[in-house]
């Protein structure tokens, strides 16, 4: 039979084996914490909970820094609307409550960010499509009707 004091050391290097295999993970590339609980569903479920938590106290996960930086990330690399960093960030697992939240405060950065994004579609596409073609694309990839307006507006005064 084994001592308390035993299973307590047993208890203690199994957090620290997972600690170490997840803290990996996630200095490797920021991760959210459901990235990380995806990844690790194979472990016990409880022992991975206490490690995020730790993680989490420790500011390894931090879903509210994961959604900024991601989103800084997709504004420098891509041209895309709020409504598809919504879902790319919903995809990620993220909280949509946070996600809704970040997206809120930050709005007015946000739609800037969708205007000058729709314009960059628009002048890549003027050359291939017709213009209300470029305007229906603006629409399905989910930019907001008064990005569209605006654009359309600009179009106008250029003729």
């Amino acid at each position: 039979m084994k001592g308390v004091f035993t299973r307590y050391m047993e208890n203690i290097e199994e957090f620290d084996k997972l600690k170490t295999k997840v803290l990996k993970y996630v200095l490797y590339k920021k991760r959210s914490e459901n990235e990380v609980r995806t990844k690790f569903s194979m472990e016990e479920e409880n022992l991975l909970d206490e490690v995020i938590d730790f993680l989490k106290e420790n500011k390894y996960i931090d879903d509210s820094e994961y959604i900024e930086r991601a989103v800084e990330e997709f504004k420098r690399l891509k041209n895309m609307s709020i409504k598809e960093i919504q879902y790319k960030l919903y995809g990620k697992g993220l909280n949509k409550e946070k996600v809704d939240n970040y997206i809120y405060i930050n709005k007015e950065d946000l739609i800037e960010y969708e205007l000058n994004s729709a314009r960059q579609i628009r002048i890549k596409k003027k050359s291939s499509s017709e213009t209300q073609d470029i305007y229906n694309y603006l629409r399905n990839k989910g930019f907001l009707n008064e990005i569209i307006r605006i654009l359309q507006e600009e179009e106008e005064n250029n003729e």
